[in-house]
């Protein structure tokens, strides 16, 4: 096959038909044909990953592949699922139908956990991430803290299955556990009570009346146990902060997203009937909450 002539060709099909959604920003269709020659080469790759790479020479069979794989993500299919990676805080992660895709947003989550450990003093850090998915907080956060000592749990065991093979993968059995079961019920033990400097969450956050106008890419491809928040969105984010302090030493933090437009809401409900010692707020680049951080 000629590389320069099936390069230019399938670019101009991507750039003519490709779809691409704002919350994976790594996508577009440079990124996207690179991630998939990659793959059809048989080294794959995350979008994020190949940015700054050449692809490599195809043969005929693999040139075959790639047209299938072209195809596949014109009609929907994640491009993380084809690839099989999705790179979250500069770190590639296994990803696909098990977990939801890892969001460069929720990475201002991962960096406002990363900037409260910075700031405590203690050489060994517990923390808890509820609702790991993938396990990305909690590899990313290992990866980047040294001190740190992550529990992650989920309540699906498929994606139990997968976050402990990024942790395999990344040679973090000795700082990440994750465990099966129901956001804290896997803590519930009196080694945890009171002893933990940092709780993470990435809930689902998504009204169930809204779930039904997602577009295919979300909706038939990840799991809705990993984005129905209930009816108003917010089942799992008011049930995080009712147990949580049982969790915190004194000084620790919860840290959690939220979904667009339920960030004043929730810190004001935070304010007012939870026992926190202090509230704050991660903006977006939009100017919008995406992260609250609460101390007890």
């Amino acid at each position: 096959m000629n590389k320069d002539q099936t390069w230019a060709g399938l670019l101009v099909a991507l750039r003519k038909e490709l779809k691409t959604l704002p919350d994976k920003p790594e996508e577009n269709p440079e990124t996207t044909l690179k991630a998939l020659w990659f793959k059809a080469a048989g080294d794959a790759k995350s979008a994020g990953a190949v940015a700054a790479l050449t692809v490599p020479e195809l043969t005929a069979d693999q040139g075959e592949v790639l047209l299938g794989l072209v195809a596949q993500r014109l009609s929907g299919t994640p491009l993380a699922h084809i690839t099989g990676w999705q790179q979250f805080m500069g770190v590639d992660m296994l990803v696909g139908p098990q977990a939801l895709v890892p969001r460069q947003e929720t990475e201002l989550l991962g960096r406002a956990a990363l900037e409260l450990l910075a700031d405590t003093t203690d050489a060994d850090l517990r923390i808890i991430d509820v609702c790991t998915g993938a396990g990305n907080l909690a590899v990313a956060i290992a990866m980047h803290e040294p001190r740190a000592r992550v529990f992650a749990a989920d309540l699906s065991g498929e994606a139990v299955a997968l976050a402990r093979r990024n942790v395999k993968l990344h040679h973090l059995e000795h700082q990440v556990t994750v465990r099966e079961g129901d956001l804290l019920a896997p803590f519930a033990a009196e080694e945890f009570h009171g002893n933990v400097h940092l709780l993470i969450c990435n809930p689902p956050y998504i009204s169930t009346a809204k779930v039904g106008t997602m577009v295919d890419e979300i909706a038939a491809h990840e799991p809705r146990l990993a984005f129905d928040g209930g009816p108003f969105g917010v089942k799992i984010l008011h049930r995080l902060l009712t147990e949580a302090p049982v969790f915190l030493r004194p000084g620790g933090w919860l840290a959690f997203e939220v979904g667009l437009g339920q960030g004043k809401a929730m810190e004001r409900r935070l304010k007012k009937k939870y026992d926190y010692r202090q509230v704050r707020r991660v903006l977006d680049h939009n100017g919008s909450i995406r992260v609250l951080l609460a101390q007890v």
